[in-house]
């Protein structure tokens, strides 16, 4: 057997977890120093009570791509494969709303406000009306998510550049709707993948994200994300130490000195190995003694959305009187997104609505508020759309979470936008790179930012890199990729 390696991993979300498990599994011996008082990361379920049947929202991670395959192997390894279902998400229900120029509309009713908003824009006619619903429903999904920053540049680009891209091709398989005024994106992207390879690099990122958000083959872990997260933890032998802050790093030729805040004290751990994982937003304030420029430089320059969440527990489902089976509403204004995600457990201890989901400059906006002003304006704005909360005991308790101020995370997610492929690869790669015996992982460190998968996907390739030259034989990190 290979010699047997000791390991010190930063960070117990999900990058970390996974690396300690297969490490594990190879023989070598390893412990976590989590700065924090929990476990998982940006994966944070987030319960209205303490045992099962309470009701809970993810404030973190919340939903899985079916072509996920490594987050759908950990699923399948750790037993949880009976808990996916299906997530219901933004566009997926015909009753849900849609913020106009006219108002609310049912999403049944939008297509003929939502083509008048976009013929007002359009520079110029002669376009076909197929094409125009092409452009309608991509810039109405680019309105729901993208950020403040990024909603009038999109528009410049479906308009100037998709369009002329898709004359000529026969776009009436895609229309979708009893009135055939919808239109299916999946279908149409999936059956002209050049499309989106002819696009410029910031486009392709875009399409590249609203498909995977708007995909009617998203799952779920029904009972909560954080299953995955306590089902690798009680596989992993070696010590978890919550409340461990590492507030310095320091690259030497044959080992790496951590500096560990405990109480008033800074304790320095001399490692053989370490692996990094927590985010480069969170690396790039630590103290870094005997790192490359080029490291240092990708360090600072990695680039971090915000996202901010705010949740009620309401009394009922109000929303399924309305019509309304799930999926997600476009609000607009500062709240941006509203979900309804089913009711699991007692019905009688209320059903969660998860009132503002935001990225961006949205989500600074909402996150930079004082959390009870925050649940004050999101509440208004929401009651707007759904006067049922209004209602005198419906909202019972709120939670929320701004993971662009959130202490050990301070970013919701890395963003590659307005980069190419190339530019894309060459952060990832340098994101990646090890520095001596120092390691990295980390969706920042991947080709899938801002996902679980990319989480995953950095610590199957940092496991590989740490034991690049130990004899191996078919195991744990292999039969990921089958």
């Amino acid at each position: 057997m290979a010699s047997q390696l000791r390991i010190t991993i930063i960070g117990a979300g999900v990058a970390g977890l996974v690396a300690a498990y297969e490490l594990e599994q190879l023989g070598h011996q390893v412990e976590i120093l989590e700065g924090s008082s929990r476990i998982g990361g940006r994966i944070y379920t987030h319960r209205f009570g303490s045992d099962a049947s309470a009701p809970f929202v993810e404030l973190g991670a919340m939903r899985i791509p079916s072509h996920h395959r490594n987050t759908l192997s950990y699923i399948h390894q750790l037993g949880l494969d009976h808990k996916l279902e299906t997530f219901k998400t933004l566009f997926s229900d015909a009753a849900a709303y849609h913020f106009t120029d006219a108002g609310f509309v049912r999403l049944r009713h939008a297509a003929q406000v939502l083509v008048e908003e976009f013929r007002a824009r359009l520079a110029g006619d002669g376009y076909r009306d197929e094409e125009i619903l092409f452009g309608t429903w991509l810039t109405a999904i680019g309105n729901a998510i993208a950020p403040a920053n990024f909603r009038d540049s999109i528009f410049e680009d479906i308009s100037l550049e998709l369009l002329k891209l898709v004359k000529g091709i026969d776009l009436t398989p895609f229309l979708r709707g009893d009135h055939k005024d919808r239109f299916d994106l999946h279908g149409f992207f999936a059956a002209y993948p050049h499309i989106r390879s002819s696009s410029s690099g910031r486009l392709n990122r875009f399409i590249d994200d609203i498909l995977n958000e708007t995909s009617p083959d998203l799952l779920r872990l029904a009972g909560g994300m954080d299953q995955l997260v306590r089902a690798l933890a009680e596989r992993i032998r070696g010590p978890i130490r919550c409340g461990h802050e590492v507030v310095g790093l320091a690259v030497r030729d044959h080992d790496v000195l951590v500096d560990i805040r405990q109480g008033d004290h800074i304790v320095t751990k001399r490692c053989d190995y370490v692996l990094c994982t927590i985010p480069f937003s969170l690396l790039r304030r630590l103290r870094l003694c005997g790192f490359s420029e080029e490291k240092l430089a990708v360090i600072r320059n990695v680039q971090y959305w915000s996202a901010t969440k705010v949740a009620f527990l309401c009394a009922e489902p109000f929303w399924v009187r309305d019509g309304i089976d799930g999926g997600a509403s476009f609000i607009g204004g500062r709240v941006r997104q509203t979900y309804y995600p089913p009711v699991e457990g007692d019905p009688d201890r209320g059903a969660v609505l998860l009132a503002s989901y935001t990225m961006g400059d949205d989500a600074d906006v909402i996150g930079g508020m004082d959390p009870s002003r925050r649940h004050a304006v999101v509440l208004h704005e929401v009651s707007r759309m759904h006067p049922e909360l209004l209602a005198p005991g419906m909202v019972r308790d709120v939670v929320s979470l701004a993971w662009g101020q959130h202490r050990w995370s301070c970013g919701g997610g890395v963003t590659r936008w307005g980069k190419d492929a190339a530019a894309c690869e060459e952060e990832r790669a340098l994101a990646a790179r090890p520095e001596k015996r120092l390691f990295f992982a980390g969706e920042h460190c991947s080709s899938t930012t801002a996902w679980m998968e990319g989480a995953i996907e950095s610590a199957i390739h940092a496991v590989r890199e740490i034991t690049r030259d130990e004899p191996r034989t078919p195991v744990a990190v292999a039969r990921h990729h089958m």
